[in-house]
């Protein structure tokens, strides 16, 4: 093994390193995690997974559901590969064990529901299993009477359950109108890409939709959309800044200022008066 091999496996052991994907600049991994995921150089939102953003916003002792619904391979599917044997590596390799995890606890003392999608697992795409612990989720949010918070990122829906994968976006989105009807308020909090047929079902159905800086939201992608209609789309096209000004959000929040600006949203729209 030369001494370039060596160095290497010892990096790669020990992650010590990391590069903003951003502005380039090498970061140590330790800060880009203590700051919870955001260049301390450029101020680039990073992508973080559910049990950091957990701990971010919720207070100790909180607890995670649905675990035991697990996805399976029911139609035998194979792209490059098949998909059996991509959920066998993730069981293995990921720190979650779908792309969404829902947890049960409190922000800042309010009882709520937290459900967070993590790209990481099959770029976040909602299969029957995030469409069925966020319809869940959504239901313990009104059998408890608290609110449902979800982050939110997506790639869209997952090939790999084919017509299983789109039926989930109107699961999504009749939980979220139960909600509605029982007075349990909804929040949606935008990351970087949402897109897909999550961004068409239950990501812009909130009460209060919050969007990260420069996050990525929309369906189909830009190049997708200029080759459709033939005309250059705005620079800042689908940013969260644009759809700020379009009306599409209702606000764009740094993530250092995330768990203050729920916390008054809670208490506007439910605790205040409790």
């Amino acid at each position: 093994m030369g001494i370039l091999d060596f160095f290497r496996k010892k990096e790669k052991k020990e992650n010590l390193w990391t590069k903003c994907e951003e502005c380039k600049n090498i970061l140590l991994a330790q800060e880009l995690e203590t700051n919870f995921y955001v260049c301390p150089k450029c101020g680039h939102h990073h992508q973080m997974n559910p049990y950091l953003w957990a701990g971010m916003l919720l207070d100790y002792n909180y607890n995670v559901l649905f675990e035991y619904i697990l996805p399976t391979d029911f139609l035998s599917f194979k792209d490059t590969k098949k998909y059996k044997d991509r959920l066998k590596t993730l069981k293995e390799t990921s720190n979650t064990s779908e792309a969404i995890t829902v947890f049960d606890g409190k922000l800042s003392d309010y009882p709520v529901v937290l459900s967070v999608m993590d790209f990481s697992f099959i770029g976040g795409s909602m299969g029957s299993v995030v469409g069925e612990r966020f319809k869940l989720a959504s239901l313990k949010a009104v059998q408890d009477k608290k609110p449902h918070i979800s982050v939110i990122t997506s790639g869209g829906a997952r090939m790999q359950e084919s017509v299983i994968s789109l039926m989930q976006m109107a699961k999504t989105s009749i939980a979220v109108d139960i909600m509605h009807k029982n007075g349990i308020p909804f929040i949606t909090v935008l990351t970087n890409p949402t897109t897909g047929g999550v961004s068409a079902s239950f990501a812009f159905l909130g009460d209060v939709i919050i969007a990260e800086p420069k996050a990525i939201i929309g369906f189909a992608g830009a190049r997708v959309i200029e080759q459709t209609i033939k005309q250059q789309l705005p620079e800042d096209f689908q940013t969260s800044e644009f759809l700020l000004k379009k009306g599409m959000v209702d606000m764009v929040v740094h993530r250092h200022l995330m768990k203050p600006t729920l916390k008054n949203l809670l208490n506007l729209l439910f605790y205040k008066n409790a």
